[in-house]
């Protein structure tokens, strides 16, 4: 299973917080966890992060806010991120958005949920299976059930979209928040 079907919306700082006590009190607690990650200007989403746990190197095919496609991933030491950072920029590289992440992560109801407070971006709620090509639909209306049932408004992907690219314009101002 190499496909990560995925549904997001922006939600507010009250609504973040509900969720994270919901979630507390119905789900699992898997992580909290401090990310650190940077966009390469590459052919396809080619990314490098740093986290409280590990550092790694993945890549994602397709367009960013797809709600499915492939991901691959190595995971390195936590302390190889720098040099994870000089081979790219070696290899020629460069380096197109920086995030600052707080992520809490949760198993519930056979998903993983991720609440995420981003520096200069925003709040989101993100819900994500990994499934095969074949059962990639089913994953993706299960994950438009469970929005629902919570009565979370899936944000378009345009506003996605432009919210991206004034983030990637801005993010060396909005990250001094």
């Amino acid at each position: 299973m190499d496909i990560e079907v995925e549904l997001r919306s922006f939600i507010t700082k009250e609504q973040f917080d509900k969720f994270i006590e919901l979630f507390k009190q119905n789900g699992k607690l898997v992580k909290e966890d401090n990310q650190e990650t940077y966009y390469f200007n590459a052919k396809e989403d080619l990314r490098i992060q740093k986290n409280d746990f590990f550092s790694k190197i993945w890549m994602k095919k397709g367009k960013i806010h797809d709600e499915a496609r492939e991901e691959i991933e190595i995971k390195c030491a936590k302390e190889d991120f720098d040099k994870l950072e000089r081979l790219f920029l070696n290899a020629g590289f460069d380096v197109n958005i920086k995030w600052f992440r707080k992520r809490h992560e949760f198993e519930w109801e056979g998903i993983t949920v991720c609440l995420d407070y981003t520096r200069g971006y925003g709040y989101i709620i993100e819900f994500e299976k990994m499934s095969t090509e074949d059962e990639k639909d089913n994953a993706l209306a299960m994950l438009k059930e469970k929005f629902a049932s919570l009565g979370i408004e899936i944000t378009p992907r345009e506003e996605f979209d432009k919210k991206f690219k004034e983030y990637k314009e801005n993010w060396r101002e909005l990250i001094k928040i």
